[in-house]
């Protein structure tokens, strides 16, 4: 930064004094004490300092809460790669965007056991004895709940149903660019630097909650063209909502306290086509097929030539109406942890809108 304002030639605030001999004071190139206070000053977030503590301000803010934290997250790395000698290969993605079910901030903090740096998020208030409702006082691993967040959002980018149905441009060039580039960001997201998912995810999501039995993220949908690179466009009125991904967890006690465990790992690195689902689509475009060219047979004749009950004939054939992306999804094992053959199959009187599909089974 410093280097940026001295090559553009910015200084800091000049005046003449009005006594002795008027001497000109400021006008400096910034130094990075002043640089580091300007970045630690509150005002700018909308509070006022008093004693060492913060109040709201009756001032309006002029940035927003996850940009502060993810400056004070940099800040605190930069200190500790001063103090350590050393780099920090991870730094705190969501710094500013966590929070748990009663609204309390989780902020990063980390412990050093055997010259092995383990990295949590806390929420505050600390963790109290009497508590009975699984939210207060968490105290998550930070490697866990960063890489469950992101892998939520890539599975979200790089699905075009989701980012088509979420955000529709006026261009349709415009909207296949988007669709393109969100797909791009989310299949090369683990070889983006981590200052650029820093910065990605700062931009993207409003906050993440941490409830009793899933995460909810809240992402900024009308940041999503600038956010991609894509040129301004007419928006639909979509935008101006809100988008929540969700992610089942699970909470358990310990004897230190709360903590959050979730099952499973990166989706993208672990994916496994089903083959029980897979097999289940194949048989319902083979049961649609046979529908189609039946020339009017009944189902019942047609349910017992495949060797079947009428019934289930019924259930596979409307299982070749899914949304083609979701089908794609299980073809490459990208469906949700939960979704199995015998839970498809109860689904299978799913909408026909792809939109509700994808809201009933787990894909948006």
């Amino acid at each position: 930064m410093k280097d940026e304002l001295d090559a553009r030639g910015i200084t800091s605030k000049s005046w003449t004094s009005t006594s002795g001999r008027g001497r000109l004071i400021g006008g400096k190139p910034f130094s990075r004490g002043a640089l580091y206070a300007i970045l630690k000053n509150r005002t700018y977030l909308g509070e006022t300092v008093h004693k060492g503590q913060a109040y709201p301000g009756e001032h309006t803010a002029i940035i927003d809460q996850p940009l502060w934290g993810a400056v004070q997250a940099q800040l605190a790395t930069n200190t500790a790669e001063r103090n350590s000698g050393t780099r920090l290969c991870q730094p705190s993605l969501l710094a500013g965007m966590l929070f748990d079910s009663s609204g309390n901030r989780m902020t990063p903090t980390h412990a050093t056991k055997k010259r092995t740096r383990y990295r949590y998020y806390v929420s505050q208030p600390p963790i109290t004895s009497d508590q009975t409702d699984g939210s207060a006082g968490l105290r998550i691993p930070a490697e866990e709940i960063e890489q469950v967040v992101t892998s939520r959002i890539r599975q979200w980018l790089v699905d075009p149903g989701s980012v088509y149905q979420s955000i529709r441009l006026a261009d349709a060039s415009a909207q296949r660019r988007l669709i393109a580039r969100a797909e791009e960001i989310g299949r090369s997201w683990p070889e983006l630097p981590a200052a650029r998912q820093r910065v990605l995810l700062a931009a993207l999501i409003e906050r993440v909650e941490v409830r009793a039995n899933r995460i909810r993220i809240h992402l900024r949908l009308a940041r999503l063209g600038a956010l991609l690179d894509i040129a301004a466009t007419p928006l639909s009125s979509a935008t101006d909502e809100v988008q929540i991904l969700s992610v089942p967890v699970e909470l358990r006690c310990s004897a230190r306290g709360i903590k959050m465990l979730i099952e499973g790992t990166d989706p993208f690195a672990t994916a496994k086509p089903d083959a029980r689902l897979i097999k289940l689509l194949i048989r319902a475009r083979r049961f649609n097929r046979t529908l189609v060219e039946s020339d009017g047979v009944p189902f019942a004749v047609l349910a017992k030539r495949e060797g079947v009950s009428p019934s289930y004939f019924t259930r596979l054939v409307r299982l070749s109406y899914l949304a083609p992306d979701i089908t794609q999804a299980i073809l490459d094992g990208r469906q949700p942890r939960h979704l199995t053959a015998d839970k498809l199959l109860a689904h299978s009187r799913l909408p026909l809108t792809w939109h509700e599909q994808r809201r009933v089974l787990g894909f948006a």
